[in-house]
């Protein structure tokens, strides 16, 4: 049998006019530039192939000339199907010109998409994209006047709407390995990634098409372990050799042990950064951080969010995963953003959105661009500039708790924080508060719907996404509503009662957020008083994220029931207090457990008439006496009445 080893040259050779393209890579990492670019080098010299159709599901290029800005001229392309725009703006540039027909889909939905093209569906189904920018009630993901076709169909299965996508064959593959023996049966040793490589092949050699691989190196037929062989060499037509430069592991390092995973890592040692407006806006987001919860952190802002995590010595206890396919450990930012180090694994990147799309994320930090009074966020298009959705559609719609985060204005802003107070020093001249947003990336009613908590962080002040639109509930301490944030609003949101951030933001010291996550703090928080045989709950500040918090609580106060020896009155103060909503049945377990078994009554006090009607619907709906009164005196006095009607 011949050997498949080939020039770049020679395979770029068998690609047709009209075929349709999909190329592997992840942002800066694990893209075939030697294929582009000769694929680039042949269209210059010869006007072939032309009118060629591309399917890329993340981001690969370095922004500027590199990746799949080789592919960036006129006639080369005739259509794009993208879930990432900004990293090839030469092919974007055709686009926004009506130069080529173009779409963007979920990059989730492109990984998922090759699977089922290999195992000969004609389409996905999936419920992600439902109601953004994707939905064809909105647009069905096309990006210019010339693009007519439908890809995306509204669908409806047993009375739920699902969306249907179709795209077509893959004639040609450009996957990328390390080593490939002359049969072309690759490993990926030494690649930071293994991405869609395996069902990019299937899909082409399916649809009869053909598979060049790019690596480093040869070895001899069946020279390869068969455990570490990613691709078979029954998929792979050629392989190409590519030199160093045209092989880095990511753009920004040539080649780093540690993300192939070859061994851990020391971790780094603590920095303490500046409270700068990025430092805060992380830092008021690392609150909302579930503990042992499985969180994705999005490219730029939210990356600020795992330094934070170190800082206060919590990673131990979040698995960051990244969309890539890495689980565990340290994700990297900037340049070699989607790779990693110390993973605890690292698996194919159709594979993780399928952990992502079935509900696997317990938090998603993500970037906005920007915001309306819906609650709806844009990420993918705005002010002239084609981005696209990357996997930002998958995460923020399955997520269980999603946090935005970014600047409340943009271009210019500068803050500074003196004595714990916050000061806009110069507003940035980039309004991101709108009255509509210009592309429905994230749709806040449809996340309000269904049941999914939505936090909008920046560095003056926080939203939620509440019944009737964009609430605002904390403010930073030294900011003025009427002066720092509504003449920036381009509409006014939903304002109540709201409190101030948690003033450790606004300190540079260490926020003590192992103690906060972990409930460190709750043998304080729980004082008997055998005196007036009353046992005192302060609850004020308190986050119940998870059932283990709920646990926590239960045992401390048990502890203290036992200790005293008989039923006891109870008074809780819930000021400041938040529980998410997938936790209300387990909490309201407890509380009759303790009514059945310890407590003689139940009183609580709030100050914050939101959070009063919201507990005492909350206790209702599930057969629970509802009082929350708004002061303690109140509760107290109660408490002491229905003592006194029992004598």
């Amino acid at each position: 049998m011949r050997s498949k080893i080939v020039t770049a040259d020679e395979a770029i050779a068998l690609i047709r006019d009209g075929d349709t393209l999909a190329s592997t890579g992840f942002v800066q990492t694990g893209f075939a530039e030697a294929l582009l670019s000769a694929l680039e080098r042949r269209f210059l010299a010869t006007g072939s192939p032309k009118n060629l159709a591309l399917f890329a599901a993340a981001g690969q290029g370095d922004g500027k000339t590199l990746g799949l800005n080789h592919l960036g001229h006129e006639g080369l392309l005739h259509r794009v199907v993208a879930g990432h725009w900004g990293r090839m703006p030469k092919v974007a540039q055709l686009a926004l010109d009506n130069r080529i027909q173009a779409y963007n889909l979920p990059q989730g939905i492109i990984c998922q998409l090759f699977r089922d093209l290999a195992a000969g569906k004609p389409g996905s189904f999936s419920k992600v994209g439902l109601h953004t920018f994707v939905d064809p009630r909105y647009g069905g993901g096309r990006i210019n006047a010339d693009t007519t076709k439908d890809i995306v169909n509204l669908v409806e299965v047993d009375g739920e709407e699902w969306l249907f996508y179709k795209v077509g064959t893959v004639n040609v593959a450009f996957v990328r390995g390390t080593t490939a023996d002359t049969f072309g049966n690759i490993t990926m040793e030494r690649e930071a990634l293994t991405l869609n490589n395996l069902t990019m092949a299937m899909a082409a050699k399916n649809s009869n098409g053909i598979v060049i691989a790019q690596v480093e190196r040869i070895a001899e037929r069946s020279g390869l372990p068969p455990r570490q062989v990613k691709i078979p060499g029954i998929l792979v037509d050629c392989v190409v050799v590519a030199e160093p430069l045209q092989h880095m592991q990511t753009l920004a390092t040539p080649y780093s042990a540690a993300y192939a995973g070859e061994f851990r890592v020391p971790h780094p040692s603590l920095v303490s950064t500046p409270l700068t407006e990025r430092k805060i806006i992380a830092r008021r987001a690392a609150f909302e951080l579930p503990p042992n919860g499985i969180i994705n952190l999005g490219v730029g802002m939210p990356e600020g969010v795992a330094a934070v995590a170190q800082e206060e010595r919590i990673s131990h206890l979040l698995t960051l995963t990244v969309e890539s396919g890495l689980i565990g450990g340290i994700p990297s930012s900037g340049g070699n953003f989607g790779t990693g180090v110390n993973m605890d694994a690292v698996i194919d990147e159709n594979q993780q959105f399928d952990f992502y799309d079935g509900g696997g994320l317990d938090m998603a930090c993500l970037g906005m661009a920007e915001c309306d009074a819906a609650g709806n966020v844009n990420v993918s298009r705005f002010g002239g500039r084609l981005t696209g959705a990357g996997g930002f559609i998958n995460i923020s719609q399955n997520a269980r708790l999603v946090v935005f985060v970014g600047t409340f204005t943009g271009s210019g802003l500068k803050v500074e924080v003196n004595d714990g107070k916050l000061r806009i020093v110069q507003e940035g001249s980039q309004r991101k508060f709108l009255k509509q947003v210009e592309q429905i990336t994230f749709n806040g009613q449809y996340a309000y719907d269904r049941g999914k908590p939505v936090y909008y962080v920046t560095e003056r002040c926080v939203f939620r996404r509440v019944r009737r639109g964009l609430a605002l509930i904390e403010v930073a301490p030294g900011i003025d509503v009427n002066r720092d944030i509504l003449p920036y609003m381009d509409f006014a949101p939903i304002i109540g009662e709201y409190g101030e951030m948690d003033a450790r933001i606004f300190n540079a010291n260490p926020m003590g957020l192992e103690s906060e996550l972990l409930n460190l703090s709750l043998p304080e928080r729980v004082i008997y008083d055998p005196e007036r045989n009353i046992l005192f709950l302060n609850f004020e500040g308190m986050h119940v994220r998870v059932v283990e918090d709920v646990k926590a609580i239960w045992d401390i106060c048990e502890l203290r029931c036992r200790a005293a020896g008989k039923r006891v009155g109870v008074i809780i103060n819930y000021d400041r207090f938040r529980i998410n909503q997938d936790m209300y049945d387990a909490y309201a377990e407890m509380d009759r457990y303790f009514l059945a078994n310890y407590f003689s009554q139940i009183t609580r006090y709030a100050t914050s008439a939101f959070l009063r009607a919201k507990l005492g619907e909350a206790f209702s709906a599930r057969s629970i006496a509802p009082h929350v009164f708004e002061r303690r005196e109140e509760a107290q006095a109660f408490l002491a009445g229905r003592t006194s009607d029992r004598t």
